[in-house]
């Protein structure tokens, strides 16, 4: 039966004008599950430091306003050459993760060399679009960021990508941040990245690390749902650095000898 426009939605929800249509039966379970409390993990950043690419992101993990768990890895390597940070769902996440490692181990021993750059960050988006609808009924939604060494050219070139949930990639000169606390970290990188002294690409490795853990600690103060760093309940970050080297995870112990350092200086 032709809609008329009395019966045409007023919230531009065009679904509504096929009950029978697949995508509307997958929105309608989606404001369902709207109601019902969704497991979240936030806060993750990346930048590009004089050596490479440092990649940090907090330990929380929240439903809906409840604190959920702050022992949560938001920081994943993938290969000695790649890491995944993960925003939204944990689950779906993880599972892409383990998904992608896999994949590029297997194409590691059968064909006897590394999967390319371009590869590795198509896999990822192919993984975001397959998740789609997920995406639609409101959960499992997954806003990655992506690191990995670029092969070509001679020398291994630290490259960092961020993605929107439906995989469309995108390349960033020298920072990216996701979660909900990410806009607090992209302004404070942004204006550090035109006016500061040091920018952070030129900074050493301790001082980027000093910096992501500040980051985090600044957008705790201004965003629940972001963990942050407690010292003083030897709390830190969840922090890998990405050079020509490969992959390396910068401990909680050298975390904390390198903050209480700053803190006495």
């Amino acid at each position: 039966m032709r809609a008329t426009l009395a019966s045409m939605p007023s919230d531009g929800d065009f679904l509504k004008l096929l009950p029978q249509h697949p995508l509307a039966r997958v929105a309608s379970q989606g404001k369902a599950l709207e109601e019902q409390q969704r497991l979240e993990a936030t806060t993750v950043l990346a930048f590009h430091y004089r050596h490479g690419v440092l990649m940090a992101g907090d330990h929380r993990a929240t439903a809906d306003n409840i604190i959920y768990s702050d022992h949560v890895e938001k920081i994943l390597p993938l290969d000695g050459e790649s890491l995944m940070a993960i925003a939204g769902s944990p689950a779906v996440a993880m599972e892409m993760a383990r998904a992608l490692g896999t994949s590029f181990e297997f194409y590691r021993r059968s064909q006897l060399q590394t999967m390319s750059l371009r590869a590795k960050t198509r896999a990822l988006s192919q993984l975001l679009k397959e998740n789609l609808p997920m995406v639609m009924q409101g959960v499992g939604t997954v806003v990655p960021i992506f690191a990995g060494l670029d092969q070509n050219g001679g020398e291994p070139r630290p490259a960092i990508y961020f993605y929107d949930p439906l995989g469309a990639q995108f390349e960033t000169a020298n920072f990216a941040a996701s979660g909900s606390g990410s806009l607090h970290v992209k302004s404070i990188l942004g204006y550090l990245d035109q006016w500061g002294t040091p920018r952070p690409t030129k900074l050493d490795l301790k001082q980027a690390v000093m910096l992501a853990l500040r980051l985090l600690t600044t957008a705790a103060q201004f965003d629940s749902a972001t963990g942050g760093v407690d010292p003083a309940a030897g709390r830190y970050a969840s922090v890998y650095s990405l050079d020509s080297s490969g992959v390396r995870k910068i401990t909680a112990t050298e975390q904390a000898g390198w903050w209480q350092k700053a803190a006495t200086t």
